[in-house]
């Protein structure tokens, strides 16, 4: 079968389409035929070895995919190798999806969904009328926070983005307005997956008991160090999170996933999908994340 596979740690250029063996399903797990394989920025960490360590070579990425089990069932489903024809799956970790609900759709719920979903009511614990401001909100996680944001009763929602185009599309998608740098007025909640200069001008914004909170660093950059003073005269706090551990706490999956999809076959939540690429143009998806010329969920279709 196709799959996509990287030798050596490196950029986009060391991912590399690949003919290898059909894996071969263990006790309680299921094989799955790929409808199409989700894309993370996580991914992009894995591939130059910031996640991964050298012993785990050669390896494929991808973490989620669509697809039908052998007895016809259409799945949703956390992997490990995603990025290929077929892959295995625990069966714990598979979740039955109706054919209406569309993959890209679906895989933007599972881990960016549950990404904004804890964000917003595990993470910083919004409350009614509260002002929220969301970087990247074009992006995967982005998109569908500033629609849950205001599902979830945020009175003021406000969107950063790399483009006029990617801001022109958050608007769409329900944000109140611009996030420009120093606020006119004060956030009670910044989401930021950017770090940088970015998470130290968010910080300054916060209101009187505000929420900064950190869930990546597209900057790459260092963060600048946080005194507790500072936070003590700011009267503020900066939360850190992590949707893996998150996940494993009861009651974190399956219930937000249902009210997810719920939503969105429902019409109130549009999970937006780029156009999907090819599997064997996986260094092509890269690149683009890379770039930020993507916007939504990066698809991969075999």
């Amino acid at each position: 079968m196709l799959a996509i596979r990287f030798d050596r740690f490196g950029g986009p250029e060391v991912l590399a389409p690949v003919e290898i063996p059909a894996p071969e399903p263990g006790p309680d797990q299921v094989l799955i035929t790929v409808e199409a394989a989700g894309v993370n920025f996580a991914d992009t960490h894995q591939t130059d070895g910031s996640y991964l360590s050298a012993d785990r070579l050669p390896y494929v990425p991808g973490s989620e995919v669509v697809g039908r089990t052998a007895d016809g069932r259409r799945v949703l489903a956390r992997v490990s190798g995603g990025y290929a024809e077929q892959v295995v799956a625990d069966a714990s970790g598979v979740v039955e999806i109706p054919d209406e609900l569309g993959a890209g759709q679906a895989l933007a719920l599972l881990m960016q969904g549950l990404t904004a979903w804890h964000l917003l009511r595990s993470a910083a614990r919004l409350n009614p009328g509260e002002t929220v401001v969301v970087h990247s909100a074009a992006g995967g996680v982005g998109s569908l926070a500033v629609q849950l944001a205001k599902e979830f009763g945020a009175g003021r929602v406000l969107a950063q983005a790399s483009s006029p185009a990617k801001e022109q599309l958050a608007l769409d998608l329900g944000a109140d307005d611009i996030a420009a740098y120093p606020l006119d007025g004060k956030a009670d909640v910044v989401l930021d997956a950017v770090g940088g200069a970015l998470f130290d001008q968010a910080l300054e914004s916060l209101a009187s008991f505000g929420r900064l909170v950190s869930y990546g660093n597209a900057a790459r950059t260092g963060f600048t160090p946080v005194d507790p003073a500072r936070l003590g005269r700011l009267n503020a706090s900066v939360v850190g999170f992590w949707l893996r551990p998150t996940l494993a706490s009861p009651g974190a999956f399956e219930q937000p996933l249902k009210e997810l999809f719920d939503l969105t076959l429902r019409g109130r939540l549009r999970p937006f999908v780029n156009d999907p690429y090819p599997l064997a143009e996986a260094r092509r998806a890269h690149e683009d994340l890379w770039a930020r010329r993507t916007v939504g969920k990066v698809v991969l279709r075999p």
